[in-house]
């Protein structure tokens, strides 16, 4: 199997990441993740730039449990990885991103606190999060929102993207029904960006 190319140019995000090829330098006062480009998302697209943006702007605290559900070349849960969570469970539905996570990881330093799984959310154990990554289209967010919702902590939080415009209100609405806070809405040039953040004391039915 053909392995993707790795030959991009680097890709500045907000203040202080940049998003390299293998072995290139780092500019100045950044901090690097390296990927492989891919068909699962290297950072170029305006989704993916709004989740890294705003991971950095979370201080997520120490030790915190990140679940990245869609993870792709798994570039949100290394972000979260670097920017202070313990550990990370990444769940795609294609083989080839599963693997493309897992050589991502490595290049990052960071495989040892990654679990990975190919399949589907309802295939998870129980379990609960500090924070949850979803950049997926606003459908299947709704699809998952029960079962996504009650896996995050009280207090914690889940950013989710991928949203074109006319599934920001329904998947806004949702999650808030479950027990969540709009915390920033970001509309982009065709999707959108939610960040929540779950009620003490939320439930997760309607």
């Amino acid at each position: 199997m053909n392995r993707p190319s790795t030959d991009f140019a680097p890709i500045l995000i907000g203040d202080d990441l940049a998003i390299l090829p293998p072995g290139d330098r780092c500019p100045a006062y950044r901090y690097p993740i390296f990927m492989e480009r891919g068909a699962f998302g290297s950072g170029e697209h305006e989704t993916t730039r709004s989740c890294l943006e705003i991971i950095r702007q979370l201080n997520i605290a120490q030790g915190s449990k990140v679940l990245d559900l869609g993870s792709g070349t798994g570039i949100l849960a290394i972000a979260s990885l670097l920017s202070g969570a313990k550990n990370a469970l990444c769940v795609d539905i294609e083989e080839a991103a599963v693997a493309a996570c897992k050589r991502n990881a490595s290049l990052n330093h960071v495989a040892d606190s990654i679990t990975h799984c190919c399949g589907t959310l309802g295939m998870l154990s129980e379990g609960q999060f500090d924070l949850g990554l979803a950049n997926i289209y606003g459908d299947i967010l709704l699809g998952v929102a029960e079962d996504l919702a009650g896996r995050i902590k009280p207090g914690g939080y889940l950013l989710l993207s991928g949203i074109l415009w006319e599934y920001n209100f329904d998947v806004r609405r949702r999650y808030e029904r479950l027990g969540y806070e709009l915390i920033e809405n970001r509309m982009h040039e065709e999707f959108s960006t939610l960040l929540l953040r779950k009620q003490q004391g939320a439930h997760t039915g309607d």
